[in-house]
């Protein structure tokens, strides 16, 4: 296998690639934020609350990020039909990729009904699963409108237009806060409702999140040139092809966080301390996976659109760029982590105990952030060449085959404790991104030995 760089079709991919990587970056990290923010006003009032929420949150992230997966079609079919020139069939893409959301919305609805049941099959107590399964329900309602936001910024992002998304957010993490503030603690001639107070602000924001980006867009995207306004007769073809493109990265999306939600329950095993402490360094992690996400989305774009012109040439150059762009930001924060890990830890716990276990952890994990990173970004590039069955084969094998069996063995086995446990994470986040790499360059070397063929079999014909 040999890897060649070819910086003149490189260099035109780098400003179009920030342009759009930076806007959805900080959006993915408002949308984190709401749940920071609502755990550390929570925690103001008292502890059973914040378990309440936090419990509330184990089955509705997995639920939601399978949404977030069937969805992410939206994204690739509108890069795809504009980057072939077919403006009108876009608009298509965002209704039917709206229909899903709705649906799938309202069947979390109904599930989030049984909460309670749930956490008490878990073994969880009746006090926190009645108090969680209350949140829960909170939350649920605002489901339906988080996945109608998500296809219609995954509808924008696709014609290069992410900044409605991130200002969307920005105005929904303000939100937020005000309401939490009122219904939280009480303020403003409500009564205080704790953990279900930032539930329904929640709810609320994520459903504001939609109105907001609908309203851009009926207001600022040529319906006639998208084909917004415009009947359309392949609905039932679009939504299989949007499924295809779904099933295996909501799988993706479920697998890995169910992934991540046994490793935390090994750390659970080792103690309040342990889990604290891991606690601290996952939430570091995931906060700088919303950069990563950014570049995979731009990747997701930048390939899609190459690839509808069916330019093998390009759809490796936009590629590699947001990799080696994604590489370059991702090892600014990788040192950060190394060289100010108790630093870090000390922002999040005043606890010697938990500092002294957390700061090798977050030490552990700024070796992590790098190929963590690295994965997502080239799962977004397949993504757009809509290869998406092996990278959730690969995603399988690297965090269920090696990151949970190592995890258990050297974390809770060994007792090598929580910085062991986020071991296992780089090294199973090493071996993803090497095979993806591997996957990626084969790809798109493929593409290229098609079109080369395909041009001499024409110059023949001539």
């Amino acid at each position: 296998m040999t890897w060649s760089v070819d910086l003149t079709a490189w260099r035109p991919h780098v400003r179009p690639t920030l342009r759009l990587a930076v806007p959805v970056m900080f959006a993915r990290l408002g949308a984190l934020l709401l749940v920071v923010v609502d755990s550390a006003m929570v925690g103001q009032v008292g502890g059973s609350e914040l378990a309440y929420y936090g419990l509330a949150g184990a089955p509705q992230v997995p639920l939601l990020l399978v949404g977030i997966g069937l969805l992410l079609g939206v994204v690739i079919l509108t890069a795809q039909a504009d980057g072939r020139g077919d403006a009108g069939h876009c608009g298509a893409v965002w209704c039917v990729g709206m229909m899903h959301a709705l649906i799938y919305g309202v069947v979390l609805v109904g599930i989030c009904q049984f909460g309670e049941w749930f956490l008490l099959s878990t073994g969880q107590s009746s006090d926190l699963a009645e108090g969680a399964a209350s949140v829960l329900i909170v939350l649920g309602w605002g489901l339906p409108g988080m996945l109608l936001y998500i296809a219609t910024i995954g509808f924008l992002e696709g014609l290069h237009r992410p900044l409605p998304g991130m200002m969307a957010m920005i105005v929904g993490n303000v939100v937020n806060v005000g309401l939490n503030w009122m219904f939280i603690y009480g303020n403003g001639g409500f009564a205080a409702m704790g953990a279900d107070g930032a539930a329904l602000a929640t709810a609320i924001v994520r459903w504001l999140l939609f109105v907001v980006v609908l309203v851009y867009v009926l207001a600022r995207i040529d319906r006639h040139h998208y084909g917004i306004n415009l009947p359309f007769n392949d609905g039932r073809e679009l939504g299989k092809r949007l499924r295809r493109l779904g099933y295996p990265m909501a799988l993706g999306h479920g697998l890995e966080s169910s992934a991540f939600s046994t490793v935390v329950l090994f750390a659970g095993l080792l103690g309040s301390v342990a889990v604290s402490a891991f606690a601290i360094a996952l939430n570091l992690v995931a906060m700088i996976f919303m950069v990563a996400l950014g570049f995979g989305t731009a990747a997701s774009v930048r390939v899609a659109n190459a690839a509808a012109r069916h330019d093998s040439r390009q759809v490796a150059a936009a590629g590699w760029v947001a990799v080696i762009l994604a590489l370059a930001v991702l090892s600014i924060f990788a040192v950060t982590f190394v060289a100010f890990a108790e630093f870090l830890a000390r922002l999040f716990s005043v606890d010697p105990l938990v500092i002294a276990v957390a700061t090798p952890t977050i030490a552990v994990a700024g070796l992590a952030l790098i190929p963590d990173g690295l994965q997502a970004v080239l799962v977004g590039g397949l993504r757009g060449m809509a290869d998406v069955w092996p990278a959730t084969g690969i995603l399988l094998v690297s965090f269920w085959l090696v990151m949970v069996p190592l995890a258990y063995w050297f974390g809770v086995d060994r007792n090598g404790g929580a910085a062991a446990l986020m071991g296992a994470v780089a090294a199973a986040a090493v071996v993803a991104a090497s095979l993806l790499a591997c996957r990626f360059h084969l790809r798109s070397k493929r593409a290229e030995l098609k079109r080369v063929r395909s041009s001499a079999v024409g110059d023949i014909q001539r």
